[in-house]
């Protein structure tokens, strides 16, 4: 689910960027200035999972685009839908780059209580100057370990996404990352090799180019190994991870990492058991 198509957040990398490219907008900066805010999302879902037929299931908020957004603070869509999912304690998990997550912590705090809840902070790099420029506007490296902490002490489920894994540019942070996402109280991590579909290829070239023109050769050429000799390959089961040599490195850093700072490498499901409609309970009452 995502109540935001498009995103301010500007990462460059980002694999959603051609979905603007369907609305008639570009993927580069139409897709970081021109959002589109799906207002009645909240009454939708409402619907959905008031309808008789639905069944509970669990429910990804940033599938696509992130839902804590800067447009979040003002709106407050992704809350109005968080509301929803708590009045029907329907399961859902969470993945965000931005620590505007805290603020919704008394609903998250209220579903954690069933099981029922999960949020996950993507951490790219945990240098401040290349966050600046790889990931524009969100929250830095800092306020994101800051957000897991506070998560954390909430009694909240919470882990840490390591995304996008760039090979010779972030893959060496990758232990430093889980361990400080596990001193701060993360549980579970877990990793997504860069991905270049369609308009994000030359987009992401480019942005090399002007940032790190003394590496984007090898950058590319990484990428280009762990992808069958492409800058992507979409073939499922493998366009998460990459294949070859680099990507099984890539693998066994991440494995080892997690093992050293004491943090799993997967969770337990979230639990439907809490679900309930309160239409159809308050219809009981009369008979």
């Amino acid at each position: 689910m995502n109540p935001y198509r498009g995103c301010e957040h500007g990462c460059i990398y980002c694999y959603a960027r051609p979905t603007h490219e369907y609305l008639g907008y570009s993927a580069g900066f139409d897709f970081e200035s021109r959002i589109l805010v799906k207002k009645n999302a909240p009454q939708l879902l409402r619907e959905q999972l008031g309808h008789r037929k639905w069944r509970p299931e669990i429910i990804v908020l940033s599938g696509v685009t992130d839902c804590y957004q800067p447009v979040e603070r003002k709106l407050e869509l992704t809350r109005a839908c968080l509301k929803v999912l708590a009045e029907f304690k329907n399961p859902f998990s969470i993945i965000t780059k931005n620590h505007l997550v805290t603020r919704d912590i008394d609903i998250l705090t209220e579903m954690a209580a069933d099981h029922a809840v999960k949020v996950c902070l993507s951490i790219t790099t945990l240098e401040a100057d290349l966050a600046r420029v790889m990931e524009p506007r969100t929250s830095v490296p800092l306020r994101r370990l800051e957000a897991i902490r506070k998560l954390s002490e909430a009694g909240i489920p919470v882990g840490v996404m390591v995304a996008p894994v760039i090979p010779a540019l972030t893959d060496h942070e990758m232990p430093a990352i889980i361990k400080a996402a596990a001193q701060a109280g993360a549980e579970t991590a877990g990793y997504v090799v860069l991905r270049l579909p369609f308009a994000v290829k030359p987009l992401f070239e480019d942005w090399l180019g002007n940032h790190f023109p003394d590496r984007k050769d090898k950058i590319i050429s990484r990428i280009q190994e762990m992808r069958g000799g492409r800058m992507y390959d979409s073939t499922f089961g493998s366009r998460m991870r990459g294949e070859g040599e680099f990507a099984s490195q890539i693998n066994q850093v991440f494995k080892m990492a997690c093992r050293k700072a004491a943090i799993s490498n997967s969770s337990a499901p979230l639990s439907t058991a809490a679900f309930r409609n309160p239409d159809h309970n308050q219809l009981s009452l009369f008979g």
